[in-house]
């Protein structure tokens, strides 16, 4: 991935808040031509020991299941907020227009559970985004309807290894520019915009502390 120092979040924390934050990832591997990918919401769980483990399920005898099994060693993509960046916002406007964006790649060993732990993984995510008292909840899903699941879902873990991210959000450039960058995306207003402001002003707010 494209990595320049000034440009990469070195806090592991906050690293992981933006995987938990940003969990619905995309998944590659190898397949038999082509890479395979997916994308999955996960659970990011992360232990004192910096040890993360990524667990979700997806659908058996699809191209990446099928790729997952042949070869276990995935790249997992988080992505947050993303907007381009006009030069004619810079000090000098004669240099490069960009990018700033937020994104974490995790590599690691995809490994599948057995029925047991395919359930668990089903009733995790449920369990996640639905109330206990929906209609939708995981405890009000029929026994039969559950059944049929595991036959067509299986679920995963994924033991991480390495961990890059590029958190870009114009460090490189001075702090007039940077305001002056934070206040044109406000004015654009897109939601991509928005946040990248936002987050462009929490650096400014952490480094000037």
């Amino acid at each position: 991935m494209y990595s320049l120092p000034y440009f990469t979040e070195k806090d592991g924390a906050k690293v992981i808040a933006f995987m938990k934050k940003n969990s619905f990832a995309i998944i590659t591997g190898m397949g038999e031509e082509y890479p395979a990918a997916t994308q999955i919401p996960l659970e990011v769980v992360a232990d004192n020991n910096g040890k993360i483990i990524l667990s979700g399920h997806l659908m058996k005898n699809t191209d990446h299941h099928r790729a997952f099994v042949k070869n276990g060693n995935v790249l997992v993509i988080f992505n947050g907020p993303h907007c381009y960046v006009s030069a004619s916002w810079y000090n000098n406007p004669q240099s490069a227009s960009t990018w700033n964006y937020m994104t974490v790649h995790a590599k690691g060993t995809i490994s599948f559970s057995d029925d047991i732990g395919t359930y668990e993984a089903i009733k995790a995510i449920t369990n996640k985004y639905e109330d206990a008292q929906s209609a939708a909840a995981f405890n009000n899903m029929s026994q039969a309807y559950i059944g049929k699941m595991l036959k067509a879902i299986v679920g995963f873990t994924i033991e991480v290894k390495t961990v890059e991210n590029i958190f870009k959000l114009s460090q490189n450039k001075t702090s007039e520019e940077q305001l002056n960058i934070i206040d044109k995306l406000k004015k654009r207003g897109d939601e991509n915009s928005i946040l990248i402001a936002a987050e462009m002003k929490k650096l400014i707010s952490t480094t000037q502390a």
